[in-house]
């Protein structure tokens, strides 16, 4: 049985973590730890054509770099970490059990086709059976009505942001499973979620826009909603958010540029360690910081810059 707080940090391995990463990281983890709970680390390659070979490797020792030391939930998981890629029996059922509550469709429309629309429109919502060619299943927004409405699972009271509303209609029937037979994100990460007993979610505010077909599917699938909290954004001089599709530069792995990075990511999140703690080591720095810990000192900042603060 899971803590009463348990966490997780799940990286996708399309490449090294970053600054932007390791604050989700470094948040998750204090937040976790503050609480007594636990911090799981899920590696969420189930888009295994944009997973680089070693790069989940590598997330795991700049983790350990940095200090960040995870649990377990089951005894048998590669260093004790959940692979998404390994998880395709489990969200196999889900689907089924959505298409068995008339949650989703079958959809064999190519985006070549909407190209001038904002959103899919919603073409095969009629369809009975799945074509016989390659097709997605999408999850089908209208059937958030069986569970209360747009209100109902599509509001919450993040913990970070307050409360926050959003619409379904403006979001559109997202794909589940791809015409290329892959799992989608929105699926797969509602179902670890449920299957690890993660109770808590923090992570960055340029997933928020997804809460609301998570929200959706876990009611659908009589999943527990975990409580969201969503950070700020870290952002470069240019204003673009730090990512791996903007090429933003690796972790430092030098032992110095570590503890650096560490206690530059700690002042970020508005915790003021201490100045004569930039060289003390990764452990020491998260040992000061985790009785320490606010979230209400982050802040609702949308975006924090890259450089340095005060």
């Amino acid at each position: 049985m899971p803590t009463a707080y348990r966490g997780r940090f799940a990286p996708t391995p399309s490449g090294p973590l970053h600054a932007g990463s390791l604050l989700t990281a470094v948040a998750s983890y204090l937040d976790a730890r503050h609480h007594d709970g636990e911090w799981l680390v899920r590696v969420e390659d189930i888009d295994l054509p944009r997973c680089p070979s070693g790069a989940a490797d590598t997330i795991l020792r700049q983790l350990e770099a940095f200090g960040l030391e995870w649990d377990t939930d089951t005894p048998d998981m590669t260093r004790d970490v959940r692979y998404q890629s390994h998880r395709n029996d489990a969200y196999a059922t889900a689907l089924e059990q959505l298409k068995a509550n008339c949650a989703v469709y079958p959809c064999d429309c190519s985006r070549k086709q909407w190209r001038g629309f904002s959103l899919y429109p919603g073409w095969c919502r009629t369809r009975s059976t799945p074509p016989c060619g390659a097709h997605a299943w999408r999850l089908d927004i209208r059937a958030a009505e069986q569970w209360g409405g747009n209100a109902a699972v599509a509001g919450w009271e993040d913990r970070l942001q307050g409360h926050v509303q959003l619409d379904l209609a403006t979001l559109g029937d997202v794909v589940l499973k791809r015409r290329d037979s892959l799992w989608a994100y929105q699926l797969a990460v509602v179902v670890d979620d449920a299957d690890q007993g993660i109770t808590d979610v923090v992570r960055g505010l340029d997933l928020l826009d997804n809460s609301p077909w998570q929200r959706l599917l876990q009611a659908a699938l009589g999943l527990p909603m975990p409580s969201l909290t969503h950070l700020p954004l870290i952002t470069a001089d240019n204003g673009q958010k730090l990512s791996k599709q903007n090429l933003a530069p690796a972790l430092p792995e030098a032992p110095d540029a570590i503890r650096q990075r560490l206690h530059h990511t700690l002042k970020l999140l508005g915790q003021h360690p201490p100045n004569e703690l930039v060289d003390a080591s990764p452990a020491e720095q998260l040992a000061h910081a985790i009785p320490r810990w606010s979230l209400a000192a982050v802040g609702k900042a949308t975006a924090l810059s890259a450089s340095a603060p005060s």
